[in-house]
């Protein structure tokens, strides 16, 4: 096995579309082992385009740098309002993987 599979968990703030669906926000990793780097991501924003695009700013980024580059990435990149939910979950699915490695 190359890659560990992590999930992160928040709570949504109310009146968005995602939270219809659910009150929590989850963010799930893939994980290389060796090197800590993002190789996919996936969360339960509403939307398609929203899903693709949080992949798109988290890909690539190890988490054995830490977690201050991502967080600054998605803080710049996403500006719709569970953006404090997608930085809450980003936070709890690091710390699963320090946790576990």
């Amino acid at each position: 096995m190359r890659t560990v599979f992590v999930a992160g968990h928040s709570k949504l703030p109310t009146g968005i579309a995602a939270n219809h669906i659910s009150e929590s926000l989850t963010l799930t990793l893939e994980i290389d082992q060796k090197y800590g780097v993002i190789v996919d991501a996936s969360c339960t924003l509403a939307t398609d385009h929203g899903r693709g695009y949080i992949k798109s700013l988290l890909k690539g980024f190890s988490l054995k740098d830490g977690i201050e580059e991502p967080l600054d990435t998605l803080r710049k990149g996403y500006l719709g309002k569970a953006g404090n939910a997608l930085e809450a979950a980003l936070k709890d699915a690091h710390k699963q993987y320090h946790q576990h490695m």
